[in-house]
């Protein structure tokens, strides 16, 4: 489960990183912006009065007038201030080094090739430029520029050039103090992150623990329901798998034990007799004889014992039926038939209620197996002189058969057991009726692979009647 809880950690310390990068840099454009603007009109502004002021001066050629003013505005803006004429020629600079010479500011060029009447730009030309630009050490400078009108248009340009390392530095403070922010944020997050990441593994490593346990054998285990949601639902149908899977290993380890039983039990029976046999050479004939007949009768008991055992395994394994449309009303007639001379035999009566035209899309083989099972029930269980009845109708769109007798029932608290495997209500008497105890499971399967639903009802000492439903939907298309 660790890779999971670092994968949560990384996930969530990606979103929230993420989040975090772009809303540093949304801030930090906006302060940015909010500085970058701010300076610009101020220096725009500063800059556009300059050259109203200057713009008479510098037309008339009153050179100390003009110096008095630049050394003034320049004292009072903060920057150097630098005039050129219409061709670009330096005719002032406060600070007299440029003089004379062309102008190579893009602002100013910009000005006075018509481009634009005012310019504004921030540089980063290096430190060694910056200082000789405006005297002081610093990585920043700014340049404003405007055009300067005299009576006829434009005669120049006023160019104001200050240093903005003050302003730079107030947005790589804010950028200092967001990664300082983050930093707190990320510890913080991942605190959660972990704390978050182990409530949803938590869930998840119990199952695991759980599954390891159930595959070293202990299907006892089951996992702590804890929480909503998802993880508790996770949880609670595991369990429900977990209970299932060791409600059928109990199944099956009985089911074993049972057919074990089942199988020992007749070859012990004919292990006895046949010693009795060897080591009595001179047993009456009339014993002898018994002897044989009674190993004849539980080797046909074996036999039936593993037939059934067969049958049933191949259900199990999803064994294809040989669906066709079946006449109900003709096969409920030949399996009365054939097990009317067994009832005969104990003078049991049997009646039909059989409806006529009744078909059914099924296997013709398994459903004559479900009616012999249930009425060869019905007459081993019901005495002599008893009263057995078969009925085949159409109830809401199904087909229903029912088998009722008079026999001697079925006490309540094992009539939800008796589709169990091998179980018997009364196990000597099963014996004896020759019996396997797999007769009423084998029918349920049968019946569930038909879709079909069965019930009993019986009172002890009265009788059962077991119904068995199949919906027509299943008929041929």
């Amino acid at each position: 489960m660790a890779s999971i809880r670092w994968k949560i950690l990384l996930a969530f310390f990606l979103i929230v990183g993420i989040s975090f990068i772009v809303a540093a840099k949304s801030m930090t454009g906006i302060v940015s912006d909010y500085l970058y603007e701010q300076r610009r009109r101020d220096d725009t502004l500063k800059t556009e009065k300059l050259a109203q002021k200057a713009a008479p001066l510098f037309q008339s050629v009153s050179s100390s007038e003009l110096n008095d003013l630049l050394e003034e505005e320049a004292e009072t803006m903060g920057g150097r201030l630098i005039l050129t004429d219409n061709d670009g020629k330096i005719q002032y600079d406060t600070f007299q080094s440029l003089c004379g010479q062309r102008i190579q500011v893009d602002e100013a060029i910009r000005i006075l090739t018509g481009e634009a009447t005012e310019d504004y730009s921030i540089h980063n030309p290096g430190r060694e430029v910056v200082e000789t630009m405006i005297g002081e050490p610093a990585d920043y400078i700014a340049c404003s520029a405007h055009e300067m009108n005299g009576y006829k248009g434009r005669i120049g340009a006023a160019l104001f050039v200050s240093n903005v390392q003050s302003m730079m530095d107030s947005v790589n403070r804010v950028q200092v103090q967001l990664i300082r922010v983050f930093a707190v944020i990320a510890v913080v997050a991942l605190a959660f992150a972990l704390l978050l990441s182990r409530l949803l593994t938590n869930p998840i490593t119990a199952v695991s623990r759980t599954m390891r346990k159930m595959g070293k054998g202990d299907l006892s285990v089951r996992v702590p329901v804890r929480g909503s949601g998802e993880l508790r639902e996770l949880a609670e149908n595991y369990n429900t798998m977990a209970a299932q899977l060791e409600s059928l290993d109990k199944t099956r380890n009985q089911f074993v034990s049972n057919a074990s039983h089942e199988l020992k039990t007749p070859l012990a029976t004919m292990k006895i007799l046949l010693e009795s046999m060897l080591y009595q050479p001179d047993m009456p004939s009339e014993v002898r004889e018994d002897f044989m007949q009674d190993m004849n009768h539980e080797i046909d008991r074996l036999t039936g014992i593993v037939t059934d055992l067969l049958v049933l395994t191949r259900m199990d394994n999803g064994e294809e039926m040989k669906r066709g449309i079946v006449n109900m009303t003709e096969l409920t007639r030949e399996t009365i038939h054939q097990l009317t001379p067994a009832a005969e035999k104990n003078r049991q009566t049997i009646t039909e209620e059989v409806q006529e035209e009744m078909f059914l899309y099924g296997d013709r083989s398994k459903l004559s197996q479900i009616l012999y099972n249930l009425m060869d029930n019905a007459i081993k269980y019901t005495p002599e002189d008893g009263q057995i009845s078969v009925s085949l109708r159409e109830e809401d769109g199904n087909v229903v058969w029912r088998v009722r007798d008079n026999g001697i029932g079925i006490p309540e608290e094992d009539q939800e057991h008796i589709f169990e495997r091998f179980y018997r209500v009364d196990k000597a008497r099963g014996r004896e009726t020759g019996g396997t105890g797999l007769g009423l499971s084998i029918v349920k399967q049968m019946v569930r692979m038909h879709d079909g639903t069965i019930t009993v009802r019986s009172t002890p000492g009265k009788g059962s009647e077991f119904v068995v439903t199949f919906p027509q939907e299943g008929e041929e298309a």
